[in-house]
């Protein structure tokens, strides 16, 4: 069968009290399941900023993560961007990913990696890519090659897979990125990567380089099963001599049916060129809420 999408919502795990164990034994057999043949890391959003955001990224230019939506997104950086990620997640497993971005000329390169393992360490799923950019005034166009490993037990599936992006950033006051993920990615057996195409739209209502910050997107999805759904997202704060808070929110609709909240919060220290993110969304009982660190640097 061909694989599906994988929603963060698509896996739960139940709370380390006695009274809650069938639920933790039924639901980390169903996270075995899904690592195996559904995973949810393709779908993870690429930083922790763009998870406060519920996950758009395809218009969200000028961060590192911003490889894993759309390769096309790192053509603001100005000269090197650094993103990493922490989440314990469902069932016990845990999130990481990092992601550098580095200005060539016409050109930028970025690289990222993601791991979501289980509690022992002993099985994880990985995702490495790397992106290329052309920038031609205020059109980039990018593209990726990755690599994504599954584990379950001995049993190790992998893909090759590429993305294709476009990003149009008008100085700092907007943005559209359109990209379409996982072309190819064959795991064997008849599964493959989750096919996704995102179009987006971001838009900065004050300047970004004063006092204030003010920004929204939006972002449509069409995975290739289960229908389209919306993203959006909204981001203010207040910023003076490079020191301050911004905060952020995101609704996140749903193709496929989910236990994860539609909503997701987060926030930003901001110390300079040194940026200190959090997010935050709930699942229904028993799976309880997951919450993300972030770290991103742009020197």
């Amino acid at each position: 069968m061909r694989r599906g999408e994988a929603s963060r919502g698509d896996v739960a795990v139940g709370h380390a009290v006695p009274r809650r164990l069938p639920w933790t034994i039924l639901l980390d057999a169903f996270l075995v399941s899904s690592l195996a043949a559904q995973s949810a890391l393709p779908a993870f959003p690429g930083s922790t900023r763009a998870a406060g955001l519920g996950g758009a990224g395809a218009a969200l230019v000028g961060d590192a993560g911003a490889v894993f939506a759309n390769p096309a997104a790192i053509a603001t950086v100005h000269r090197l961007a650094l993103d990493g990620s922490y989440e314990q997640y469902l069932g016990g497993t845990t999130f990481g990913a990092g992601a550098l971005a580095l200005r060539l000329g016409r050109f930028d390169w970025g690289v990222g990696a993601q791991a979501l393992a289980d509690a022992s360490f002993s099985r994880a799923d990985l995702l490495g890519v790397s992106s290329f950019v052309l920038r031609a005034g205020v059109i980039a166009l990018g593209a990726s090659a990755k690599y994504a490993r599954q584990q379950l037990g001995g049993v190790t599936a992998d893909a090759w897979a590429g993305d294709a992006g476009l990003a149009l950033a008008v100085f700092d006051i907007m943005a559209l990125g359109v990209s379409v993920q996982n072309i190819g990615g064959d795991l064997g057996g008849g599964m493959h990567l989750p096919r996704r195409t995102r179009a987006g739209f971001t838009m900065n209502y004050v300047d970004p380089q004063g006092t204030y910050r003010l920004l929204t997107t939006v972002e449509g999805q069409w995975p290739d099963t289960g229908s389209a759904f919306i993203v959006v997202g909204l981001e203010a704060g207040v910023v003076t001599h490079g020191v301050g808070l911004v905060g952020r929110t995101g609704y996140v609709g749903h193709s496929v049916a989910t236990t994860a909240s539609p909503f997701t919060f987060g926030g930003t220290v901001e110390l300079g060129r040194l940026h200190l993110d959090y997010a935050y969304r709930g699942f229904d009982a028993p799976a309880g809420d997951t919450h993300r660190l972030g770290l991103r640097w742009t020197p």
